[in-house]
């Protein structure tokens, strides 16, 4: 099993060949592939240092599987080329998701629809991933009619240049460049993303999109308010969820607790609930403080935490990969 990891040399990138390590995929040959300024540095995997490539050498190495992690402009421009070279493509960033020729996978949720003719995979937006995990088996018993949705994301999630800024600024450093419009430290910013016609962000809109198409359902509405924190252990989600039908809140608790890759932490008499600086580093989507919505029927609030750069992508892409590779689809 040759694979080959795109964007080697990210922060994401990183990621992933740590994830391939941890869960033992069946990696025969490694081949890291980034851009022309990154050629020929090392990268470590398994206690092993490998070299990294151009695009054109890996595409000539014939990988079984490339995982992208390179931004949406690189992704455009060479997971078809990937793709004509009979490479599979798990791609992470935004260029591929909502193409309706496309799939868009949460492996727990929809990865039967994968056939050995897809050539270019998308992986869903970090935010999108996180609350779809917990919500796909509540749809499936109460059928979910609406959901309200605001996000407390880490700067992890703009990259390591966020990371940069928001320390140097807790140190009183001005030798960074700011990726942020305003401060980050000690602040707020109600802003992932650029501003679209609609007042929405593209960040919000992806949630409202990617929800619907990864649940195979375009009755689930969905509005979003997505922000941005200082934090750096992972992404949390004020979610209010309207089902059609009525619930057991201890009945949802157990659902949620018996669901793959999902992990309930319910116990506020205790302070037990989900927090980034406990989800950092793990594979899982956490959830708590699940209670009845007191102002209209049929309707719970719940709180989901994930770290952002493990199931909200390296992770879940390369469970995609598995997916494959189990199903010998690649």
């Amino acid at each position: 099993m040759k694979v080959a990891v795109v964007g080697a040399t990210g922060l994401v990138g990183g990621e992933i060949l740590k994830v391939l390590a941890e869960r033992n995929f069946p990696v025969t040959e490694l081949i890291p592939v980034a851009s022309e300024r990154s050629v020929g540095k090392q990268v470590e995997f398994k206690g092993k240092q490998y070299t990294v490539v151009g695009f054109d050498d890996a595409i000539k190495m014939q990988p079984n599987v490339a995982i992208f992690s390179a931004g949406g402009s690189t992704s455009l421009e060479l997971a078809p080329k990937f793709a004509a070279a009979g490479i599979t493509v798990v791609d992470n960033s935004s260029a591929w998701r909502m193409d309706p020729t496309k799939k868009l996978i949460v492996p727990e949720i929809n990865a039967f629809t994968l056939t050995a003719e897809d050539k270019i995979i998308a992986n869903p937006n970090c935010s999108t991933i996180q609350m779809v995990v917990v919500l796909n088996p509540l749809h499936k018993k109460y059928k979910i009619k609406r959901v309200v949705v605001s996000t407390y994301q880490s700067v992890t999630g703009t990259g390591k240049a966020a990371v940069d800024q928001l320390f140097a600024e807790r140190e009183g450093r001005t030798d960074v460049k700011a990726v942020y419009p305003h401060k980050i430290d000690l602040n707020v910013l109600p802003h992932i993303d650029v501003f679209l016609d609609n007042g929405y962000t593209k960040e919000e809109m992806k949630m409202v999109n990617e929800t619907k198409k990864i649940m195979l359902d375009d009755s689930i509405a969905v509005t979003a308010t997505t922000v941005r924190i200082p934090t750096i252990g992972g992404h949390s989600e004020a979610v209010n969820v309207e089902f059609e039908n009525d619930f057991d809140v201890e009945e949802v608790k157990n659902i949620l607790a018996n669901e793959e890759g999902v992990i309930l932490q319910d116990d506020p008499k205790n302070f037990v609930y989900p927090m980034p600086i406990n989800a950092h580093g793990k594979d899982e989507v956490f959830v708590g403080r699940i209670r009845r919505d007191e102002t209209q029927p049929n309707t719970i609030n719940m709180w989901i935490v994930a770290d952002n750069l493990r199931k909200g992508a390296a992770t879940n892409a390369v469970q995609i990969a598995e997916y494959l590779a189990n199903n010998n689809l690649i």
